[in-house]
């Protein structure tokens, strides 16, 4: 074990922020080491937004469904799947790239791409004392979060990274269990083998919710997810991300 690897297993999501903002410094570095990610074939095909104004930063809370943290936190980030940069070298290259930036293979490079960038800030932020948490409710509502951010074709915001100093220090949730998740060799398709695991798992997680709430709850994490993935969410993505200039091919 290290420092590293101590920071990594040491995460928890914080979603209550001391008010006090990042440093130019300090910001800097984060996204430094979000750029030592590695990259698709040296494509960099993602950007990042950084929001220090609080109007826009309420109107983001607003847009990703009134959640507080978006708007008071130390500095928030955006990250974005981006092929723009490309559009323009093809310009200056004298090329046409459409087929190529239109395609699924591309948008999925940008967007792991920007998923790389992400944890590495992540981990970056934790390493300096800080706390961040993930917003994914900025897909909620793209058209106006692009129309805010002034995004150009070929560029779509996936996530926001609240990031501050916390202000809470909550409980680190159980994660699946190691041996479901690793696969040796190929992958593990025995069913007895796959519900015991999952079941195994709900009894942490029901264990962890009875501890957490002083038993007000005790769902398991399949009772949990089976509720969350029954009601179809942000259905209009595909035709976003088309609209955009990806995916088409």
């Amino acid at each position: 074990m290290n420092n590293v690897i101590d920071t990594i297993l040491s995460h928890r999501s914080i979603r209550k922020f001391e008010e006090k903002l990042l440093s130019d410094e300090q910001i800097k570095t984060i996204v430094e080491c979000a750029q030592a990610a590695s990259t698709s074939s040296f494509i960099q095909a993602y950007s990042i937004i950084g929001v220090k104004n609080p109007a826009t930063k309420q109107r983001l809370a607003e847009l990703a469904g009134n959640q507080s943290y978006v708007a008071q936190n130390g500095h928030f980030f955006i990250f974005c799947a981006d092929l723009h940069r490309h559009e323009v070298l093809a310009e200056m290259e004298g090329v046409n790239l459409d087929e190529t930036l239109e395609s699924t293979e591309k948008f999925m490079v940008a967007a792991i791409d920007a998923s790389l960038a992400a944890q590495n800030a992540v981990i970056a932020a934790e390493s300096m004392g800080l706390g961040a948490v993930y917003i994914g409710g900025l897909r909620n509502s793209l058209n106006d979060v692009s129309e805010l951010l002034k995004t150009p074709d070929r560029v779509v915001p996936l996530f926001g990274l609240a990031v501050g100093y916390p202000a809470q220090n909550p409980d680190k949730k159980p994660r699946i269990q190691t041996e479901h998740i690793y696969h040796e060799e190929a992958y593990e398709t025995d069913s007895e083998t796959y519900i015991r695991q999952l079941e195994d798992y709900n009894r942490v997680i029901s264990a962890y919710y009875h501890e957490r709430t002083e038993g007000k709850r005790t769902d398991t994490w399949t009772s949990q997810m089976a509720a969350m993935l029954s009601k179809p969410t942000r259905m209009y993505m595909k035709e976003f991300v088309e609209s955009r200039g990806f995916n088409k091919r």
